[in-house]
């Protein structure tokens, strides 16, 4: 089952910052719609405090984290040590989407390399934290981030890219709208 915090303590925020990759869960609420689970990496997530964190997203094949925080704020974020002693360390919270020109943008962007890829930042106060054993999760070595996705958004343009968010980023796999407009 694991132990159950109020909010992140600072050897959670050390794991957390060791961490390469992470992953984000999200669902509708209907009981037919899919979930989500995305693995992301990249220097992207921060801890901005306690009980706040975000993490800078790009432009995807899809953008239904958003779509389904609009619909229903839920989002949970998973850790996990693939090297090291074995942890798994998971933030529940209620998340929210920062566009590009949000009131928000200004405070938050500085916190991250902002690329030209960048779609949104997606903010979460965190209400739960829990830790579990992670003694099945196996090694794995880092050797470095890819760089296809720089390459895509290169090759896309400003207006390529904006255009590909029109046409696949407004809506998720159920039909709900995303905060992107």
């Amino acid at each position: 089952m694991g132990k159950f915090f109020d909010d992140i303590q600072p050897p959670h925020r050390a794991f957390i910052e060791k961490q390469k990759m992470f992953f984000v869960g999200s669902a509708p609420l209907s009981a037919d719609g899919h979930v989500n689970l995305s693995p992301k990496g990249l220097d992207c997530f921060k801890v901005l405090s306690a009980t706040r964190v975000a993490y800078m997203d790009l432009i995807g094949s899809g953008n239904e984290t958003s779509a389904h925080i609009l619909e229903n704020g839920r989002i949970t974020f998973m850790f996990c040590a693939f090297d090291g002693p074995p942890n798994i360390l998971r933030l529940y919270g209620k998340g929210y989407a920062i566009l590009p020109g949000d009131e928000e943008w200004p405070v938050l962007a500085p916190n991250f390399e902002i690329l030209l890829a960048t779609r949104q930042i997606i903010v979460a106060d965190i209400y739960q934290v829990q830790t579990s054993c992670g003694f099945s999760v196996p090694y794995y070595n880092y050797i470095g981030e890819r760089d296809q996705a720089y390459k895509w958004a290169a090759n896309k343009g400003p207006n390529g890219l904006e255009a590909y968010k029109q046409e696949k980023n407004l809506v998720s796999l159920d039909g709900l709208p995303t905060a992107l407009k």
